[in-house]
């Protein structure tokens, strides 16, 4: 029996547009390299090198960019400081992505950013992960379609327009409740976005 529905993309390939990934930007900041652990066609990853930074892609999938065939959850250790993605959800990867990325941190005393559905905050499954874990930063995004294998959605799955995501940031020196803010992408996808941000 098929583990997904006939409109998922294969291995939940949904790449960030690039204003998703500039909109992290324009309120954080990394002090060191960063992986990019399910970099897909490499959305994320070249923003991020766009930006100055040092990026160690990877992924299980060849996708034409970065190192293929890489499972990040059997990764015993850090390939850099600081982990940014935008992780699989289904079948609990997300989650186990998360604890992953969290534990090799603490490894390198670096940062995790997580892009995820707004609505994956508020589930019984994941209520002792975040109380356990919380974040330091909620960033919730105004408006970000990922569309499925990087196509815009078609009448089958127009669904995807309608979720609302958020960067889930923990940083190693936090403690306590998460802080929440509001991003808004506009300002990010004209192809000058990238020039607007103080880095």
């Amino acid at each position: 029996m098929p583990d997904r529905s006939p409109f998922r993309a294969a291995h939940d390939f949904y790449p960030t547009p690039r204003e998703g990934t500039l909109a992290l930007l324009s309120v954080e900041r990394f002090d060191g390299p960063i992986w990019e652990p399910a970099c897909g066609d490499g959305a994320i990853a070249k923003v991020l090198t766009q930006a100055g930074y040092r990026v160690i892609a990877t992924d299980l999938i060849d996708r034409g960019y970065g190192d293929a065939g890489v499972n990040f959850l059997e990764e015993p250790r850090p390939r850099a400081k600081h982990i940014v993605t935008n992780p699989p959800y289904g079948r609990g990867l997300a989650d186990s992505f998360v604890r992953h990325a969290l534990s090799l941190t603490r490894e390198t005393g670096g940062s995790v950013a997580m892009l995820v559905n707004l609505a994956s905050l508020a589930h019984p499954r994941r209520h002792d992960l975040f109380v356990r874990n919380p974040p330091a930063m909620v960033y919730v995004l105004d408006e970000l379609v990922c569309h499925p294998n990087g196509i815009p959605s078609t009448s089958a799955n127009s669904s995807y327009a309608e979720h609302r995501y958020c960067w889930l940031m923990w940083k190693p020196d936090h403690a306590g409740r998460p802080a929440l803010w509001w991003l808004s992408t506009a300002r990010f996808r004209s192809p000058a976005g990238i020039h607007s941000l103080s880095i």
